[in-house]
């Protein structure tokens, strides 16, 4: 691969980040939260919300709307995104930056009661939260439309994970990529990301 060509493969630099990012990175930092998504992460959502015009977004676990802002980023402006997390002080971040967009709602609460309650289905859910990931994984799964994306990060080894993250994770991998009705793809990239395509009905 040629020097220049390398250059522009550098896929740490990401172009036409998020208006809203500095502030809200800003306000991350200032109350020492640790588990926002990162930057390639962040691309990667974007590119997937713009794939789904008029779509219906979820995110289990808002922390501070780092992922927030990159799905808002790519999403149109006939798509709509909730957003979910029980920590109010970090919520509050993403609320300051991003609440003004009427395309995004912010729920606060339990993930797993949001789950079992909601009988809206989308296109796309980001699960960044133990429901929806470690627990609740079924019922998550069964909310997403034909076609519809599930996608995860934070499979691969990080010194923030929470006790009881790490043991979990194999055994996640193996049962997404067992699913029947799914087209699984695993990335050792970024903090480690998985993604499946609902292809049953």
């Amino acid at each position: 691969m040629s020097e220049p060509t390398s250059r522009m493969m550098d896929d740490d630099s990401i172009r036409h980040v998020p208006h809203a990012l500095a502030a809200i990175q800003s306000n991350t930092a200032a109350i020492g939260f640790q588990l926002a998504s990162e930057p390639k992460t962040g691309s990667l959502l974007r590119a997937l919300a713009a794939s789904k015009p008029g779509g219906r977004f979820l995110e289990l676990g808002t922390g501070t709307g780092v992922g927030t802002a990159w799905l808002l980023a790519g999403m149109d402006e006939h798509s709509r995104l909730v957003s979910v997390d029980t920590d109010p002080e970090v919520q509050n971040v993403a609320k300051r930056s991003l609440g003004q967009n009427t395309r995004v709602t912010f729920h606060l609460g339990d993930a797993a009661a949001f789950l079992e309650s909601t009988t809206e289905r989308f296109d796309l859910i980001y699960a960044d939260a133990w429901p929806g990931k470690f627990t609740h994984l079924d019922r998550a799964l069964s909310l997403l439309n034909r076609g519809g994306i599930y996608f995860i990060d934070d499979l691969l080894p990080q010194s923030n994970w929470p006790e009881g993250h790490a043991p979990r994770v194999p055994a996640l991998i193996e049962d997404l990529e067992g699913r029947s009705g799914f087209v699984a793809t695993k990335m050792a990239w970024a903090s480690g990301l998985m993604m499946l395509v609902r292809t049953d009905g």
